[in-house]
């Protein structure tokens, strides 16, 4: 229906203009120029590559691209604007990409879909769980972001969260001799646990149980030691649990319902498909070093907690507790089992996914602040401290972006806890630079986290726009100062923070691990300065 249509348009076209605006133009002056000034919010941007000139209008959302022509501004739906993108890249890197422009049509014809399936279905009455398949529009900054491998909706759709979905999983059974497991008794106890919660089939004697995704094993059931697998009696077909999971925001990882006593978990799962910058498998050598980073970072967590100065120490972390796969089939039958949510909140409060605030949902918590400026202190204090101390105490990199972060609300809506999740991303130093572990930090705490949230709360209570940022430059201030971080001392001074390329980098083919980063204006730093 052309209302899907026109609205799926609307949101593939505002990450995309992020891109290309950060990553391949520069504003031409600070008031919109000769497009009409600023009391429109319209800003005009001259294109690298060919110097052409781009107008939009809004800030955090851009909307309406407008490209300059002889004849006046022409207007440019998602279509155009796609191609103006490759067009420019092509110019500016001397590097042809014809998988890119497809990944941002199927992303958004992907939105068309969900837009269409939304409206018949009904959303979790669980806020966290509505919170987790809020994200229609999905990644600010990414060209792509809701792209699902350019399948038809029908080999997707039965389990995309943004559709409000819910299934079972599936269980196989793998030869005892042939299963691979790492995590001990707490990670085997935990994937079988799955069963009982699920009210899943048991392995027959000399089998183990193994969960996968119905979704996974469509896309893996042509591989050909899967498929030999089956044939010989080493991998048997056990059937469907009885009770659903839901999936979260990332697609592959599901939540999994606690039932009888016993507390919720989370299980990850391979994809061979490719959504934002990666192709989502469990890969080998993730797994293989997945046990000592997940150690590492629960131990200093629990360090921080019994910390004597540690005011505020709520935070917390989910566990990676271990990986089944089979030895035949690693990366393609692999899975991972994650803590849950219970016995980790703090007593009586509601945790939301933080993307979630960013793109808003019914119920959301943004649209009925109080006091904004005191709700956003107090987000700051659960979400930056424990990560600027692992950081500064450990050598440890959170992944702390927004969909790695879950946020716990109190009765009177003030955020008191944040919950950090994903040993897979999180790096260690001297693995990685100390240079290079602050970027990253930097770029998912500050810019892909901190700003989002910071521009929402000012998009709807614009009054107390001016007072955000200053909060954050106390926060670090104070955090550098308790925990001898000189790198956040500095950081509200710099000239600049670091933006993820992410249009560069998917044009360029780099590995999603290869991030590249561009300059962007610090918004802590005094005017003037």
């Amino acid at each position: 229906m052309k209302h899907f249509s026109d609205a799926a348009d609307a949101y593939a076209t505002v990450p995309l203009l992020n891109c290309l605006l950060q990553e391949a133009a520069e504003p031409i002056d600070g008031s919109g120029g000769s497009s009409g000034g600023s009391s429109r919010g319209v800003r005009v941007h001259r294109l690298r590559g060919s110097g052409r000139l781009l107008r939009v209008s809004g800030g955090r959302r851009p909307v309406r691209p407008e490209l300059r022509a002889a004849a006046g501004w022409q207007s440019l739906g998602h279509a155009e604007l796609v191609k103006l993108t490759a067009e420019e890249l092509r110019r500016s890197t001397g590097i042809a990409n014809d998988e890119l422009p497809a990944e941002m049509a199927d992303s958004r014809d992907v939105v068309a879909v969900l837009l269409a399936a939304r409206e018949g279905a009904r959303p979790p009455e669980d806020p966290y769980l509505r919170s987790e398949q809020s994200l229609v529009m999905g990644h600010p900054c990414h060209p792509a972001p809701k792209a699902r491998g350019g399948g038809p909706a029908r080999s997707w759709l039965p389990y995309a969260p943004e559709a409000y979905a819910s299934f079972p999983l599936e269980f196989l059974a793998v030869r005892a001799e042939d299963t691979v497991e790492e995590g001990g008794e707490r990670a085997a106890a935990a994937v079988d646990a799955l069963a009982e919660l699920l009210d899943g089939p048991a392995a027959p004697p000399g089998y183990r149980l193994l969960p996968a995704h119905p979704w996974q094993l469509e896309l893996i059931e042509a591989a050909t030691a899967v498929r030999a697998a089956f044939a010989d009696g080493r991998l048997l077909r056990l059937g469907r649990t009885r009770l659903p999971v839901w999936p979260t925001a990332s697609v592959r990882t599901v939540h999994v319902p606690g039932r009888d006593g016993a507390g919720d978990l989370f299980a990850k799962f391979s994809l061979d498909v490719r959504i934002t910058n990666d192709v989502r498998r469990l890969w080998r050598h993730d797994l293989l070093k997945l046990r000592e980073t997940d150690a590492a970072v629960e131990a200093a967590f629990g360090a921080r907690t019994a910390g004597a100065d540690a005011a505020d120490a709520t935070a917390g972390w989910l566990s990676d507790r271990g990986y089944r796969t089979a030895g035949f089939a690693f990366e393609e039958l692999a899975v991972l089992v994650r803590d849950g949510l219970d016995g980790r909140l703090l007593p009586g409060t509601t945790p939301l996914l933080a993307a979630s605030l960013v793109e808003g949902f019914t119920g959301g918590p943004l649209e009925r602040l109080a006091d904004p400026v005191a709700w956003w202190v107090a987000y700051l204090r659960a979400v930056v401290p424990p990560a600027l101390e692992l950081f500064a105490r450990e050598g440890i990199v959170l992944e702390a972006h927004l969909q790695n972060t879950v946020i716990a609300l109190d009765s009177a809506g003030l955020p008191v806890q944040a919950l950090f999740r994903d040993a897979e991303g999180v790096k260690r130093v001297p693995g990685v630079s100390r240079a290079a572990g602050w970027q990253r930090l930097v770029y998912t705490l500050l810019v892909n986290h901190v700003r989002e949230i910071a521009s929402a709360i000012g998009e709807r209570h614009p009054g107390v726009a001016g007072s955000l940022w200053p909060a954050v430059r106390r926060e670090l201030l104070r955090c550098g100062a308790a925990y001898g971080l000189p790198e956040a001392l500095a950081l509200p001074d710099a000239p600049e923070l670091p933006g993820k390329a992410n249009l560069l980098l998917r044009w360029t083919g780099a590995d999603g691990a290869s991030a590249r980063y561009l300059p962007l204006p610090n918004p802590m730093r005094p005017s003037g300065m």
